[in-house]
């Protein structure tokens, strides 16, 4: 016998909120790049209609916006008994590792950061740099300025496949020496905890406290 009483029930479809949304543009992001989310695609992900994703987002350039805001969600902001150094260290430190851990996310940086996550831990940037005695805004727009250069050049070089800078420079050494020798590959991670002690250390002697 066949009918609505015996036969297996569906699970429910889960309910669409906001935070789904921003979870599957994420993951859609993450596996297939900016140039592949549109409207129609990630309501395909969600298994819905267009229709009801619209009465969340308006635009594509809303969910660009979101997905980017919850990048720096998972940027851990830094205890208050930190010294200033090593709290405006760790945010540096944790903004690139989140950016990286989303490399779309780099290509993007261009749009006002205008989110509550993004603004919170701008917040907490120009407050701990002003109180270090800093011009908080310039000292804050040169540390993320740097972060983001870096994250920028990091991932457009990874994408580089195949390119061998290295025996390109030891075939023209008698011009580029020092390139011949040192090369243009580098360890990112060291590389980058050094230009940012060296803006840090700079930061400090401008506060009479080097």
């Amino acid at each position: 016998m066949d009918n609505v009483w015996v036969r297996p029930r569906k699970d429910a479809k889960p309910r669409l909120t906001l935070d789904r949304i921003v979870a599957e543009a994420l993951a859609l992001l993450d596996e297939e790049g900016v140039g592949k989310l549109t409207m129609r695609h990630l309501a395909e992900r969600l298994d819905t209609g267009s229709t009801t994703l619209y009465w969340h987002v308006r635009t594509k350039e809303d969910v660009l916006d979101l997905a980017l805001d919850a990048v720096f969600g998972e940027v851990p902001l830094p205890g208050d008994r930190d010294d200033w150094r090593t709290a405006a260290r760790d945010l540096m430190r944790g903004w690139r590792a989140a950016l990286l851990r989303h490399p779309w996310s780099a290509t993007i940086l261009d749009r006002p950061l205008m989110g509550p996550n993004a603004l919170d831990r701008t917040e907490f940037l120009y407050r701990t740099l002003s109180g270090a005695g800093l011009d908080g805004p310039r000292a804050a727009y040169s540390l993320s300025n740097y972060v983001m250069g870096s994250v920028i050049m990091q991932v457009t070089w990874q994408r580089r496949d195949g390119l061998d800078a290295g025996a390109f420079l030891r075939e023209r050494a008698a011009r580029y020496p020092a390139l011949a020798e040192h090369g243009l590959g580098h360890d990112w991670d060291a590389t980058f905890d050094t230009g940012l002690a060296y803006l840090l250390h700079g930061m400090a002697r401008e506060t009479g406290h080097p």
